[in-house]
């Protein structure tokens, strides 16, 4: 189903909104001192990121049922985004894209695509532990890394323990 051109214009005005509030989010993170962890690798073309996407929505959106019913709508008509699963634990929809083909593995409106499409996997980079999606070439790097990977050298460590630091303080 590809976007047409009123659709294009819809999507282009909520992208632009979307990213000034990623700007302003992660400015005002900046400024308070949080430091999001670097984006390392590069992405392989899995598209396990447009199987399911997955939305994590503020507690006022999930409480009031008018306007969780407008957001669902909205990722419906607008984004392609048919609800999947309701994660009430984690308060996250998951979603089945109906721009993403299965047998070629791309998305048919890629140059109109949502900005949480686009953002993917930055978003994930200001959580204390990113978990990416399995696969993605894409990888959370420390920012202070490769200072860490000498100290490790410098510690009386096994290459296992070693290996299992670096895997797990997101060093390499």
């Amino acid at each position: 189903m590809k976007d047409g051109a009123i659709r294009q214009t819809v999507k282009a005005v909520a992208r632009g909104a979307f990213f000034l509030n990623v700007w302003a989010d992660r400015g005002w993170r900046r400024l308070r001192g949080e430091r999001s962890f670097l984006l390392g690798g590069a992405c392989q073309r899995c598209a396990a990121c447009c199987e399911a996407p997955a939305i994590r929505v503020h507690a006022f959106i999930w409480l009031a049922p008018r306007l969780r019913r407008f957001f669902l709508w909205w990722q419906e008509r607008v984004n392609g985004f048919v609800l999947v699963e309701a994660r009430r634990r984690e308060r996250t929809f998951v979603f089945r894209c109906t721009h993403f083909d299965q047998a070629t593995r791309r998305c048919d409106s890629y140059s109109s695509r949502p900005g949480m499409c686009r953002d993917y996997p930055r978003a994930l980079l200001q959580q204390g532990n990113p978990e990416l999606l399995p696969g993605c070439g894409y990888r959370p790097l420390a920012r202070n890394a490769r200072a860490l990977r000498q100290a490790l050298l410098d510690r009386p460590l096994t290459d296992e323990q070693r290996a299992r630091l670096r895997r797990e303080l997101f060093l390499e």
